[in-house]
């Protein structure tokens, strides 16, 4: 796919991943629109990049969502890579008596729901375009789960399925619309701050990878060390559920 002269999308886009992706994309000469429910790291994303759209958003509500999309219309008349990049992770012990039933929600909301509906609310943006694409943020833990985060790992295992299963439906009824899927390894991200120490990559080699894999066609995109990972499950799969399940 080529990558230049695109408007862009992008959830969760003023820090971490997000961020590094919105500078790769504004690189190659894209219009990028970041958004976020953060406004003062909006305001910092604005000054660092210069030259991008920012938008508040609460992905959990339906009405931004909407809000978000008549956002983008007004602004520009077409949209043409979405890249659904947000996402939250709470430890959660279910035996433990302080287990938050709105924590199950939020992070069901944000990481799977949320990205789900922005996809279907923006695919009538995308079929205009001759060349359009979905890029879907997910993980390895879908593959291998840990034990300390399930509704984090269920989520990200729905959104490979979801990812793939929409996949089929565009090359059958919308082939201009191309659906990637970055499965990424444990990112040094705020999310991730106090958490495998050593182990991280950092986002800025995540939205390279990222990048160069959608220029070459790869849909399904294994960042890092999820290529192991991957090469584990095939051949050695209790192994890699085995360094996975205490991570």
């Amino acid at each position: 796919m080529e990558l230049s002269n695109h408007t862009v999308l992008i959830t969760g886009g003023s820090s971490g991943i997000g961020l590094e992706l919105a500078r790769e994309f504004q690189k190659r000469r894209n219009h990028v629109i970041v958004c976020s429910r953060n406004p003062q790291r909006l305001a910092l994303t604005k000054e660092v990049l210069g030259d991008i759209e920012t938008i508040e958003c609460d992905l959990a509500i339906d009405a931004e969502l909407y809000n978000l999309v008549d956002f983008i219309t007004a602004k520009t008349d077409k949209l043409s890579i979405l890249v659904n990049n947000a996402g939250i992770q709470f430890n959660s012990n279910f035996l433990a008596s302080e287990l938050l039933l709105e924590n199950i929600d939020q992070e069901i909301a944000v990481n799977f729901n949320a990205l789900v509906k922005l996809s279907r609310l923006c695919l009538p943006l995308l079929r205009q375009n001759s060349q359009s694409a979905i890029v879907n943020i997910s993980s390895g833990l879908a593959f291998s789960p840990k034990k300390s985060a399930p509704v984090y790992c269920a989520t990200k295992a729905a959104v490979h399925i979801f990812s793939k299963a929409l996949r089929y439906q565009m090359e059958d009824q919308a082939p201009n619309i191309a659906v990637f899927e970055g499965i990424l390894p444990l990112v040094d991200t705020p999310m991730t701050k106090g958490r495998g120490d050593g182990q991280k990559i950092s986002p800025r080699q995540v939205a390279q990878e990222i990048l160069s894999a959608m220029e070459k066609d790869q849909y399904e995109i294994y960042v890092g060390k999820v290529k192991l990972l991957m090469l584990m499950r095939r051949f050695l799969p209790h192994l890699a559920d085995k360094i996975l399940r205490n991570s």
